[in-house]
């Protein structure tokens, strides 16, 4: 449907069960740990279910517009028109939160792609797409090695008589299976890890991370070494793909340079003949139609511009943000969690935020970073473990690692150098879970399970 997101029949979770879970209810033991989207769906109702979200809910009612009061200046409200059966209402609220997500809109850049309109094959966006059967026995290019075009290529390379996968600058790969059969996001996603790249040097941290992606293959044999080689930005996650190149049914190539009639021509000179189909998997735009003053979300250089990447800086009344609008090694939905924690203590003045200009600076400061190890993206790319701990410790639900080392040292030990799974938020302060401590403590046992 327009305006909302969409998946093909095959998509995986890439986060496994214990770091994907809301923070204070985790996956039952007996699911796996990478899950189809149609038990992650379930998983999101029986939530609903178990906190009694349901009631609150109007559904089947579509947003046309969210503008401020006329008193916005005073009261911080906001007026919200909406759509529902054929009829249009416009209320009033104290606080809005933008929860749309960034994968709706595709970014389909055709301009980009010279002789796209000779071209007598067939194209299309990457949110077309479905399941693999009418590729049956035709050669297909995909351009874009993101987790979506790197799942479709596999995907079609079961029934397709060639696929060919365009990627202008590698990627990482790595497997949802990592060392000794974990979960790749368990051993990697840790305190210990994260302090440790803090620690070393940044050339010694840079040889490291690319020992550590090269160690299951070498990337450059496969055409896949990403050119800014120390690069942070989120690798691939994908359990197949070398082993479909190692057969030949997946051939990396280049960026496009030119298509053509029956052929596309490539930058390294090669053309390939015969290409039926392209699928563009080059992403999604970040588009906001409901809202009737843009510049509030976009306001500079028409860029994403928040604060913590979830509260527009210029605002008088800070009484809107915008979640899930974060690119983290992590998994979204604890991200999300402790962002509307940390909104809502916003909303109710119990956080303070700092003056404009230092919101500002702050952003500019996470800018620069982000260009400096993620690469050029419209979203704020940081590192998981740091940016919840950013907003764990504003709202005070942070762990401490000295008071748990001295009360607790076998939950400091699991803490510190164990996953960084979502529950260690709900361990103290605000929204405190009883169950927190069994749950870290247990996460293992889930996983094995």
């Amino acid at each position: 449907e327009e305006g909302r997101a969409s998946i093909y029949r095959t998509v995986f979770t890439n986060s496994c069960k214990e770091m994907s879970c809301y923070p204070d209810f985790p996956f039952p033991d007996d699911h796996p740990n990478y899950m189809h989207n149609t038990r992650l769906h379930h998983y999101l109702c029986k939530y609903a279910e178990h906190f009694g979200l349901l009631r609150h809910i109007q559904f089947k009612t579509l947003v046309t517009k969210v503008r401020k009061h006329p008193n916005f200046s005073v009261t911080g409200q906001w007026e919200v028109v909406t759509q529902r059966d054929g009829k249009e209402e416009t209320s009033a609220f104290d606080a809005v939160m933008v929860c749309s997500g960034h994968q709706v809109y595709p970014n389909l850049p055709l301009a980009d792609f010279p002789g796209i309109e000779t071209f007598k094959g067939c194209y299309f966006h990457s949110r077309e797409y479905k399941e693999p059967e009418k590729f049956r026995g035709k050669k297909v290019l995909v351009i874009g090695l993101g987790n979506s075009g790197s799942d479709i290529a596999v995907e079609l390379s079961t029934v397709a008589s060639q696929v060919y996968l365009s990627t202008r600058s590698g990627s990482w790969v790595m497997s949802r299976v990592w060392h000794k059969g974990y979960p790749w996001d368990m051993l990697v996603i840790t305190r210990f890890q994260t302090w440790l790249g803090t620690v070393l040097p940044r050339a010694l941290s840079n040889w490291l991370y690319v020992r550590s992606m090269n160690r299951s293959f070498k990337h450059e044999n496969f055409g896949l070494m990403p050119l800014e080689r120390a690069s942070r930005k989120e690798p691939v996650l994908n359990d197949d793909l070398p082993g479909r190149i190692a057969c030949g049914v997946v051939v990396i190539k280049p960026k496009v340079k030119e298509f053509r009639e029956t052929s596309i021509l490539f930058q390294d000179g090669t053309v390939q003949d015969g290409v039926d189909l392209v699928v563009f998997a080059t992403g999604y735009i970040c588009s906001y139609p409901f809202m009737e003053d843009h510049s509030i979300i976009k306001s500079r250089d028409n860029e994403v511009t928040l604060y913590k990447g979830i509260i527009p800086p210029q605002l008088e009344k800070p009484t809107i943000a915008v979640i899930g609008l974060v690119q983290t090694l992590g998994a979204i939905m604890p991200t999300v969690d402790l962002q509307c924690r940390w909104a809502i203590k916003v909303f109710q003045g119990q956080c303070m935020l700092p003056p404009v200009r230092e919101m500002m600076d702050d952003i500019d400061e996470k800018m620069g970073k982000k260009l400096k190890g993620h690469g050029n993206s419209s979203m704020l790319q940081t590192d998981y473990v740091t940016y919840m701990d950013e907003l764990a410790s504003a709202i005070g639900v942070k762990p401490s690692m000295m008071k748990l080392l001295l009360t607790d040292p076998q939950l400091a030990l699991q803490v510190f150098f164990g996953p960084c799974t979502p529950y260690q938020f709900r361990l103290v302060g605000p929204g405190k879970w009883s169950g927190a401590r069994k749950a870290i403590l247990t996460q293992w046992d889930r996983t094995l399970q």
